[in-house]
Formats: structure tokens, sequence, C-alpha cells
């Protein structure tokens, strides 16, 4: 009973930090790639309104929130989780982040190419990349 609420915390703390590092880099992305002049992006409609004056650049950072946000989430999942179905634990993570990033195809009119690339690449991969990550420092001993 223990081990199961210890990993239902280890999945709560990954979506919750996660989300916070995938927000942090979307509000700092318009000081990075600045939005084409006369865009406002701050309202959802603004959003809608500006996609087709909106470049490869612009679509950069977005795609890095949502792939290092479900890094994060999985790595600090599979960090603080125990037992024999850790994995999953990271995979749980991905599949949140990526319902939130099909939410946001289905809302946001975007080009076909980023919505298949951020789909595919951005969410799912990560977590296999942070279990990866997890499984090398723990065989060189930098983790217990």
């Amino acid at each position: 009973m223990v081990l199961f609420f210890r990993n239902l915390v280890a999945v709560a703390l990954g979506i919750v930090m996660g989300s916070m590092a995938n927000g942090f880099i979307i509000q700092i992305s318009g000081s990075i790639i600045p939005p084409p002049k006369g865009i406002d992006t701050s309202t959802l409609e603004g959003l809608k309104e500006s996609m087709p004056f909106f470049e490869f650049k612009h679509f950069v950072m977005p795609f890095l929130a949502h792939a290092i946000g479900t890094f994060v989430g999985a790595m600090i999942a599979v960090l603080l989780a125990k037992g024999q179905h850790v994995n999953r634990l990271a995979y749980a993570i991905a599949a949140v982040f990526f319902a939130g990033g099909f939410y946001m195809v289905w809302v946001l009119p975007s080009p076909l190419w980023f919505n298949a690339s951020d789909l595919i690449l951005a969410y799912f991969p990560m977590s296999f990349l942070a279990i990866q990550m997890n499984r090398k420092l723990k065989k060189e001993k930098l983790l217990f």
C-alpha cells in the first residue's frame, strides 16, 4: 500500500513539475522568438487568428516546451517511483501530456507538419528517454 501511494505521488509530482516546465518555456518563448508584429498571442482566440502568420521558427518553442515538459515529468516519476512498474508510470506521464497536446491540435489550426511532429516526437519518446537515462544513472551508481 505504501508503494502505491509513493508511486501515486511520483506521478502527481511528475505531472505538476512537467507542466511547470512546459508553462515556463511557453512563457519565455515570446522573448526568445517574438511573434509576428501586431499579433496577440495572449488568448486562444488571438492564437487562432495568428496561426497563418507563424513561420517555422514560431513552432520551435512550443515543441520544445512539450518535449521538455514531458521529459521533466517522466524523469521525476521514474526517479521517485519504486517497484517493477516504474516504466509504466513514465508512460502514464506521457499519456497525460499527449492528451493535452492532442487537445491543442484539436482547438488550434496549426500546420499538419507541426501537429504530426509534436504528437509523434514530443511525448512518448521523451518518456522513453527519461527511462533510459534513469537506467544509465542507476547502472553507473549515480542514483540509489
